[in-house]
């Protein structure tokens, strides 16, 4: 079955009814007066396209609205059983969530998985655990997103040239995914589902200006722009893990070297806190390793936890690095918000974020930095899938799909 098909899925006819569904996933339930005013439909319009997305099972009536006077309103909503998968592949790990069609987490569920296993291998995982999580919360799918760890062609539906995904170089994501789920899929980095993530559910909700960093096996940028994801003209925007710091730096999996993944990604991470441990100059890191083969970005925050003065520089150190492209990103683009998240940076929480803020701070403009907020992810580990929900249902809420 073809992804882009939409067999047993309903099709949305007229921009009114795409405007209507996304209003009712952004803002919840609504009373025909207020959508007709919203809209800037007349009632009887209104009227019509709602039975037509009653006929078609998105909406469902919700009750009468509260009085203002003369007849009261019925309240619509999204239709109860709708359902929306959102998946988050990572370098080393698969999520899969269900959601609500206002991206609602229902149910969810990780798993470790390696990326470098193929597409054919880790998409069989995901749809393995899209019905285990549908399962747990059954309904009618009427779309999936998903995110990828590399740089992504939207328009396409596939990850092109990705630095640490071995086979999946032009492979159709959502052509083959579609067909194993059998319903529309949209396909963007994971780092973008990140920050629609945060923007829609997190703490940046409802901003209309803000960049998303993550600090994970890699590093990288979504940028937010009006309300909308911000891809560039092939889809490379906020690749900033490959921008060179030196140019006697480190080698990096993109196959330059000096890149700020190569300094501070999670695998530089580890590989600097091997060095530490194997050379006696951090005794918490050291007494880990004696107890298993390798110690991560967890053994990193657990020792700066404890005082190991050589954990706690790794911080510092990657910190500056990560903050002084930061702070290049608020004096170019002037967000509303800066949220760190990722695997690693959920590991070094406060410290890590308390380098790049001083950084920043220090570096950009006081005009640009003056009321801006440098945090932590709220969501954590279910931004991705949230995000990957969200980009579903403009998928699902579309007369393209």
């Amino acid at each position: 079955m073809n992804a882009g098909s939409t067999k047993g899925q309903p099709m949305i006819e007229t921009r009114p009814q795409a405007k209507l569904l996304a209003l009712l996933r952004d803002e919840g339930p609504l009373s025909r007066v207020e959508l007709g005013e919203r809209l800037e439909l007349p009632r009887t319009r209104v009227a019509a396209e709602v039975t037509r997305l009653g006929e078609l099972g998105l909406v469902e009536a919700a009750g009468p609205s509260a009085s203002r006077g003369g007849r009261r309103s019925t309240m619509v909503r999204l239709g109860g059983d709708l359902r929306i998968l959102g998946v988050d592949v990572g370098a080393t790990s698969v999520s899969v969530a269900v959601t609500d069609a206002s991206c609602e987490v229902l149910a969810y569920t990780v798993e470790d998985c390696d990326v470098r296993l193929g597409p054919h291998v880790v998409l069989g995982r995901v749809a393995a655990l899209a019905e285990k999580v549908r399962e747990q919360a059954p309904g009618r799918l009427l779309a999936a997103g998903i995110g990828l760890p590399g740089p992504v062609s939207f328009a396409e539906g596939m990850a092109v040239a990705p630095p640490i995904m071995p086979g999946w170089d032009r492979f159709s994501v959502r052509d083959h995914l579609g067909a194993l789920l059998h319903c529309p899929v949209s396909v963007d980095n994971d780092v973008n589902a990140m920050a629609l993530g945060e923007r829609h559910a997190g703490v940046a909700r409802s901003l209309d200006d803000l960049v998303f960093v993550k600090v994970g096996t890699g590093i990288g940028c979504g940028i937010v722009i009006e309300g909308k994801v911000y891809r560039g003209a092939a889809g490379t925007a906020g690749d900033i893990g490959h921008i060179r710091l030196d140019d006697t730096g480190p080698a990096c999996a993109c196959g330059e070297v000096g890149c700020l993944e190569a300094y501070f990604g999670g695998a530089a991470l580890a590989r600097d806190a091997m060095a530490l441990a194997r050379g006696g100059r951090s005794p918490f890191l050291g007494e880990a390793l004696a107890h298993k083969e390798k110690v991560t970005a967890v053994d990193v925050g657990r020792a700066a936890e404890a005082g190991d003065v050589g954990a706690v520089n790794l911080i510092r150190e990657g910190g500056k690095r990560l903050g002084q492209v930061v702070a290049s990103l608020v004096s170019f683009i002037n967000p509303g918000m800066v949220v760190i998240g990722g695997g690693v940076a959920q590991q070094l929480g406060h410290r890590l974020l308390a380098e790049v803020r001083s950084v920043v701070y220090r570096r950009s403009l006081p005009l640009a930095t003056g009321n801006l907020p440098i945090v932590l992810s709220e969501l954590g580990e279910t931004a991705g899938v949230i995000g990957s929900a969200w980009s579903g249902t403009d998928r699902a809420f579309s007369l393209s799909t």
